[in-house]
């Protein structure tokens, strides 16, 4: 077995399998797709010798040089492969034209049985005169495209992936011998970085058994720096892969290439068809008559579905795409040959993107939390539907590279309004999967982009969020600067909501760090001046951090008041979140009092309602749950019960925050 065809039996099956559901008495034609370095000729040349029984008249083999552009040469044309074929056949006059020398083709075929391989077509109509009428003939087609208005005419498509991980080690270390075995952490990264592509793989192959003392984590750490495994692996100083995707791009109309060369620019690995169609530029809209938005959905589809046809992009979802690994850094390096202006549009579009989808997700997620008045901004392009909790989360987790990118990128241009409103409709991202770099770093840019822009609201708003994930981070000086910075703003413009969260926040701090009298009374104070402007929310709020505060004081029946209250008021706003948390807190106070079948019972439904994929998700307080689960089942003398608690509860927090976790390290220890 060749190097190259390794872990293809599947494939081969599954080609057995295509051909099998043929009806007798038709032609028959495969279309093997995939993109450049698959492996799609290997693989029909193996399939095909599999099938030699099959075709005592013969197998012919031509080569369409669909993607030979760059050599000058272009696509071959069907009237010189006709010409090849008839006289493989024996006809001693062939005639003049394409249309005469394929019906000569197809009378002659028509009885015989026969197998044709076309390799490497540019189009579908580049292969339709060269298909037979004979139903005993079986022509495969390779092609870097799709081919689907062959397949919409009757052939069979079938997609050739990289390879799996096994097959893609085996073929690395066919080079890298016993390295792969010792290495094989780094060996699956150089894989991954090879995007699991036969020819690229062996390239690494290659180079391993050419620098026989050369680590694999060199190689991967090779591969993972610019320009990567498009342009470090060689062949006789030629950059193969690149070539070919350079091929595959050259082929492109000028939309899909534009929108192709815009996506490089971006920085996400995940594309929205939303705001695929939000990247296209005003010259590309203005030429499409209709309404702005429809013509955007227009013309960006036909572009997806283009690049989607030429392998270059993948649907990985409902309206969900992604470029293989090595497409992504081959666009990225023809996104950074733009124009300054193009890579400011670009970004500028993804900015109104995120804040537009970001607000849909705080809407779903937190309805109570939007500041009133900022909401022109949220206009500029379509969102993306998100449905419901559970994909409104997902999508925040999934794309915060790209929103925090977003964010500094506002700050870079100046677009200080958008700049601090993005950060501010990103609450729920930092409040349920709480990223303390990246929620510090976007509030500093957001605090200053609202000074600078002269948002009172936005600069009080940035400071007390901001203050809540310097909070989070253990930075309690800092966060005390910032609250206090937010109470002298709200006193003086006489804004009582404002000030209420400022002491609210300064009382959360007392809290962390024992000092329970002021603690309480801050929160007294907080939910005196929510219940005054009868802000029912903010004072629920409150009263859940009074109840944590006596519970922290060991008034066990003050704080079940508190959080009962806290409780049924939440409930009644429908803020499922908060009310889980209160019902989480109750529970707790429920197991100190020892009434530990009724906490018990609180816990486990707060710790399944954290759990879910919905509204109430929460790692960090179903971390909380457990932890709380496995003291009561500590505190029953069930220590086998409470080491399991324990170590799930640490497995959550070893993602979240090292200090949580060190602490349930500290737990394990004293069981």
């Amino acid at each position: 077995m060749t190097a190259s065809f390794l872990g293809r039996d599947a494939d081969l099956r599954r080609l057995d399998a295509l051909r099998a559901r043929y009806p007798a008495r038709v032609p028959q034609v495969l279309v093997v797709s995939g993109l450049a370095g698959v492996g799609k000729t290997a693989l029909a040349v193996r399939w095909l010798r599999r099938q030699i029984d099959s075709f005592p008249d013969g197998h012919l083999h031509a080569d369409l040089g669909g993607h030979s552009v760059g050599d000058g040469c272009g696509p071959v044309s069907a009237d010189a492969v006709l010409e090849a074929f008839l006289v493989a056949l024996g006809v001693p006059s062939i005639p003049s034209g394409t249309a005469q020398r394929s019906a000569l083709w197809r009378s002659l075929t028509e009885k015989l049985e026969l197998a044709v391989l076309l390799e490497d077509a540019a189009s579908a109509a580049q292969v339709r005169p060269l298909l037979s009428a004979g139903p005993s003939v079986l022509t495969v087609v390779t092609s870097r495209t799709s081919l689907t208005a062959l397949c919409a005419e009757g052939a069979r498509g079938y997609r050739l992936e990289g390879l799996s991980m096994g097959p893609a080690l085996e073929l690395l270390a066919q080079g890298g011998g016993a390295r792969v075995r010792r290495e094989r952490r780094a060996a699956r990264e150089v894989v991954r970085l090879c995007g699991r592509l036969p020819l690229a793989v062996g390239l690494a192959s290659a180079h391993l058994a050419l620098r026989p003392h050369r680590s694999v984590s060199t190689l991967a750490r090779y591969l993972s720096q610019e320009p990567g495994a498009v342009d470090t692996l060689r062949v006789n100083g030629e950059s193969v892969i690149r070539t070919a995707l350079d091929m595959s791009y050259r082929l492109l109309p000028p939309d899909p290439a534009r929108l192709y060369r815009r996506m490089g620019l971006l920085p996400t690995d995940r594309y929205d068809f939303v705001l695929l169609a939000a990247l296209l530029p005003e010259d590309v809209l203005s030429a499409v008559p209709g309404h702005r938005h429809e013509s955007a959905v227009r013309v960006a589809d036909a572009a997806v579905h283009t690049l989607v046809e030429a392998n270059l992009l993948e649907e990985t979802g409902p309206d969900v795409y992604e470029f293989p690994t090595l497409v992504r850094s081959h666009a990225r390096r023809l996104g950074e040959t733009s124009a300054d202006a193009e890579r400011r549009d670009v970004l500028n579009r993804l900015a109104d993107w995120c804040l537009a989808t970001a607000a849909v997700a705080e809407d779903i997620l937190v309805p109570g939390h939007r500041l009133p008045g900022y909401d022109d901004l949220l206009l500029a392009v379509a969102p993306t539907v998100l449905n419901g909790p559970q994909g409104a989360l997902r999508w925040l987790d999934t794309r915060r590279s790209a929103l925090m990118e977003a964010v500094r990128h506002c700050a870079r241009e100046g677009r200080h309004a958008h700049c601090w409103r993005l950060t501010d409709v990103m609450w729920p991202l930092f409040l349920r999967f709480r990223p303390s770099g990246l929620w510090i770093e976007a509030h500093r840019l957001g605090l200053d982009a609202a000074r600078r822009c002269g948002a009172r609201a936005g600069e009080g708003r940035m400071l007390t969020s901001g203050a809540i994930g310097l909070r989070a981070a253990g930075q309690y000086a800092e966060a005390a600067q910032w609250y206090q910075q937010a109470l002298d703003m709200a006193t003086a413009d006489g804004d009582a909501r404002l000030q209420a969260q400022a002491v609210n926040g300064l009382g959360h701090l007392c809290l962390l760090t024992h000092r329970l009298d002021e603690a309480r009374a801050y929160f007294e104070t907080a939910l005196s001046l929510r219940e005054a402007i009868g802000y029912r929310r903010g004072a629920a709020l409150s009263r859940r951090r009074l109840g944590e505060a006596l519970l922290a004081g060991g008034d066990l029946p003050g704080a079940a008041r508190c959080l009962r209250h806290a409780l049924e008021e939440l409930r009644s706003l429908g803020e499922d979140y908060e009310m889980t948390r209160a019902l989480a807190l109750l529970g707790h106070a429920r197991c100190l009092a020892e009434d530990h079948k009724g906490g018990v019972r609180l816990l486990r439904q707060a710790q399944s309602g954290f759990h879910a994929d919905g509204a109430t998700h929460s790692e960090h307080w179903e971390g909380r749950c457990l932890e709380w689960l496995g003291a009561a089942a500590e505190s029953q003398g069930d220590r086998a019960e409470a080491a399991l608690l324990y170590k799930a509860a640490r497995r959550l927090f070893r993602r979240l925050d090292l200090t949580d976790a060190g602490r349930l390290d500290e737990r394990l220890r004293h069981l």
